[in-house]
């Protein structure tokens, strides 16, 4: 027998008990494994057509909010050996700045999201691209690395509020048979944001140098114009009563699932952040290419991202959450050696564009199943505050790498190897014994509208 999810609002009142759905008879790992749960759904291009015009200014406003934030974000991978060199200090001092940019995201998930869950989506996210687009602008003139530490520290405040916001006001705006394909483009705006800062590297580095990249991040803020004219408020928020004034009980009330959330997103995050931080340094300092052929490997690798991101995400809508994650987990670990190990730059690429693949795949279903997992009264605050947390025990990562290889004689490829294998094995883990609450529905207006 397949236990059935709540449909509608009634799910509201139930969705306390999501975190009773661990392990049961309906959810062993046998079942997980088949494909008879899930009904079959509209390709693509179909779900895409069921959006309304109001519906796809959404997906369009919070897919670029999310993908100017990331590009902001990964500006800084392309030049930390030139900011350690201006500033006379070694690799691993600057990765420092990667560190507390990813710890003070959940400080800004929180903070923006308890204003999302308070006053609305839409001005929250409006406020949040305003402010991150300036602090990056204002790291391009900064004096020192002491001074530029203080500001991508403000940057991760308001880079850990855009996503939480952004995926709330998404989901709980289109059909529910729309969110995996949606979930997978929202996400892709990740990969997408690295792909841009590729290409302002290739193009554009030589004649603006690292500081003039940093000013071109604060181009974003045009995104706000968009919005105010183009986006509504999230049908889900205006219905709801509470408006964010239960948060603190809710989530003492929902620890485990709260404590789940942390634990898996932990996961994912040194899932991603170990396959791109410091992919690029190993490319520059172990295998001693040139930029030009170090950005275009990260941009054949960003396109993988992007695809994988799509695919799975809508894959997911047929087999389901867990499924989806668990199968792009599996599949990472025989691309390693030749993402990690491989020698010749056609090699390498292939390996990272595989590797962005099946990790943004996974990934690509992460805004849908931390949305549903979540207690709708605070929706804007829930799945970001856990992302971001989760970002906050894995903020170590560029640095533990940049140590393991240090002490391995500067062996980045074995660093980034041995990080990721334990981390896809335990998404997998992870992933394969969590709940899910795939097709609840947010808010009769998602599906009428």
């Amino acid at each position: 027998m397949v236990r059935k999810f709540p449909t509608g609002l009634q799910h509201q009142g139930r969705v306390n008990h999501v975190i009773d759905l661990y392990v049961g008879d309906d959810y062993d790992l046998l079942s997980l494994l088949t494909l008879r749960k899930y009904p079959p759904t509209m390709n693509p291009l179909q779900q895409l057509k069921t959006l309304s015009s109001r519906q796809r200014s959404v997906v369009i406003a919070c897919f670029l909010g999310w993908t100017l934030d990331a590009f902001d974000f990964f500006i800084l991978v392309f030049v930390i050996k030139d900011i350690a060199k201006e500033f006379g200090t070694d690799v691993k001092a600057v990765t420092f700045t990667l560190f507390l940019t990813l710890a003070m995201r959940p400080l800004g998930a929180f903070l923006f999201g308890v204003f999302a869950d308070r006053y609305g989506r839409r001005p929250t996210l409006m406020a949040n691209i305003l402010f991150y687009s300036v602090i990056e602008f204002a790291s391009g003139f900064a004096p020192s690395l002491t001074v530029l530490i203080g500001l991508r520290a403000l940057f991760g405040i308001a880079m850990g509020g855009e996503w939480g916001v952004g995926a709330s006001l998404t989901m709980e705006s289109i059909p529910p048979e729309t969110r995996g394909l949606v979930s997978g483009l929202l996400q892709s705006g990740y990969p997408c944001g690295y792909f841009l800062a590729t290409i302002l590297y290739w193009v554009l580095y030589p004649f603006i140098g690292w500081r003039g990249m940093f000013m071109v991040g604060v181009l974003p803020a045009l995104v706000v114009v968009y919005i105010r004219s183009k986006v509504d408020e999230s049908p889900a928020w205006l219905e709801d009563e509470h408006k964010g004034k239960q948060m603190f009980t809710t989530i003492v009330q929902r620890w485990p699932l709260f404590v789940y959330m942390i634990v898996l997103m932990t996961a994912f995050n040194f899932f991603s952040h170990g396959t791109q931080d410091l992919y690029p340094t190993f490319l520059q300092l172990q295998r001693k290419f040139p930029q030009p052929t170090v950005a275009a490997i990260a941009i054949i690798y960003n396109i993988g991202a992007i695809l994988g991101g799509l695919s799975f995400g809508t894959i997911s809508e047929r087999i389901g959450r867990r499924r989806a994650i668990c199968v792009a987990a599996l599949l990472a670990l025989p691309i390693i050696p030749l993402w990690a190990f491989s020698s010749s730059p056609i090699w390498l690429a292939v390996g990272a564009f595989l590797m962005q693949f099946l990790v943004q795949g996974a990934w690509g279903v992460i805004p849908v199943h931390l949305n549903e997992l979540s207690p709708p009264d605070v929706r804007g605050t829930f799945p970001g505050f856990t992302y971001q947390l989760g970002n906050l025990f894995a903020a170590a990562n560029a640095t533990i790498q940049a140590e393991l290889a240090e002490r391995w004689g500067g062996n980045y490829a074995q660093a980034l190897a041995v990080v990721i294998a334990i981390v896809a094995i335990a998404v997998f883990s992870i992933t394969v014994f969590g709940p899910e609450a795939k097709g609840v529905l947010f808010s009769r207006r998602a599906v009428t509208t």
